[in-house]
């Protein structure tokens, strides 16, 4: 019979992946500074719930292809549960644990009433007819209705998923239930309850954070040149927010590769070329780069807007920025925290920096739940209120505690879910 330390090794196991163990070594270098009791810190070291499914997805040519699928629930302390789902090649239960964990922080750090939650399935979307991918969505929703409500678990949007793929959940979702429910997801179309600045929002909080540490430590937005890694929906968004506070972007990228112009790139040039041919790829509006060489443009800013695992332990010492903005989940690796950190170089951290998604969320579903809609300048005002108060109590933590802006925004997070989960005690 195992012992009980050789049980909770084996259970590590099952989430076991490079990203869910940097989750849990960035949660255990904050629990040092959180002050909390460790009963709590290993309750919090794992999801509360994991599911796996099966999702046959009859093709258009007539076969039937059985894709895996995920959810994982890390926290439901301080409500239902929040989280994107995505499809891709990569998509792992160890990576939903993973982006899971990190959701919870970033409720708790924007004083959101949820907990974090992930899902997807591991499936090519780019090879994926319109047909197709709405009878995997639908199949894959069907199979989550157990653990999925509004007063469970919202899904998002999130990689390859968009509104459309979100109006298809509420959809399955509302005919079982005999009634349309819009507050079952967020990031929906407008039309069936959706809310204005949903999928600008992530973008848009990026800049809204950069611009506020701009200000802290004295530079002024519109003398940055900046670089973009990531030409999807939150860095197209983030590039164009940059350029109309009057910085300056000098490079982008996509899937495709890069463009690099020292005189500035012509944004809306780009997102319009983008709507077109898909990506990037022939476009001539600058100097081809390839992804790598994006990375170590000598620039003020560096925003981070593509996947994990981008700046690392091998390429860190060669970045030449002056700030990293994490737009994406996980983009930097611990190593090269520990590098950058050395160097000098601020890290605006992602479960910070690109929390204007899941906050807006949180006003759609608000919004949904009492059918009242706001304005667009409404939501952008309580975004950026939002944003403010969290980025203050980071920065302030930091500078008092000499501790990364990292560090102290998952301490902030932390604290609190643990907080509530000492007041609720354990049950039974």
């Amino acid at each position: 019979m195992a012992s009980l330390p050789e049980a909770l090794a084996e259970t590590r196991l099952e989430w076991d992946s490079p990203l869910y163990r940097m989750a849990v070594a960035q949660f255990d270098q904050a629990v040092e500074h959180a002050g909390i009791h460790e009963d709590s810190a290993e309750r919090l070291r794992y999801p509360e719930r994991s599911i796996i499914v099966s999702v046959p997805v009859r093709m258009d040519d007539g076969r039937t292809v059985v894709f895996p699928g995920y959810r994982v629930q890390h926290s439901s302390i301080l409500g239902p549960t929040k989280g994107g789902v995505r499809y891709d090649e990569d998509v792992t239960l160890g990576e939903c644990a993973a982006l899971a964990m990190w959701m919870t922080w970033k409720c708790a750090l924007l004083r959101l009433p949820y907990g974090g939650a992930k899902g997807g399935v591991r499936c090519n979307p780019r090879a994926m007819s319109q047909g197709e991918l709405e009878r995997l969505t639908r199949r894959f929703t069907s199979e989550l209705l157990p653990i999925i409500g509004p007063q469970e678990d919202i899904p998002a949007p999130d990689m390859a998923t968009d509104e459309q793929t979100m109006a298809w959940m509420m959809d399955t979702y509302s005919m079982q239930s005999g009634f349309a429910v819009p507050e079952i997801v967020t990031g929906k179309p407008i039309s069936i309850g959706g809310s204005v600045l949903r999928m600008e929002a992530t973008g848009a909080g990026v800049v809204m954070v950069v611009a506020r540490a701009c200000e802290r430590l004295g530079w002024r937005l519109e003398d940055q040149r900046c670089v973009v890694q990531g030409f999807g929906n939150v860095g197209s968004v983030a590039a164009r927010e940059l350029t109309e506070r009057g910085a300056q972007v000098i490079a982008v990228s996509d899937v495709s590769g890069g463009l690099h112009a020292e005189d500035g790139l012509a944004i809306e040039e780009l997102e319009a070329y983008v709507r077109k041919h898909g990506s990037l790829a022939g476009c001539e509006a600058g100097r081809r780069i390839s992804n790598e060489e994006l990375l170590e443009l000598e620039c003020d800013i560096l925003v981070l807007a593509a996947r994990e695992d981008q700046v690392t332990g091998e390429n860190a010492s060669r970045v030449r920025a002056r700030m990293i903005a994490e737009g994406a989940n996980g983009p930097t690796t611990l190593e090269a925290d520990e590098i950058l950190a050395a160097r000098g170089i601020p890290v605006l951290p992602d479960v910070l920096t690109n929390a204007g998604g899941v906050t807006v969320s949180y006003f759609e579903w608000v919004q949904d739940l009492g059918r009242i809609f706001w304005t667009r300048d409404e939501i952008r005002a309580k975004l950026a209120e939002k944003l403010a108060d969290a980025f203050d109590r980071v920065w302030d933590v930091s500078q008092e505690r000499g501790i990364t802006l990292r560090t102290s925004a998952l301490v902030a997070g932390i604290r609190d879910v643990a907080e509530a989960l000492e007041a609720r005690g354990l049950f039974p």
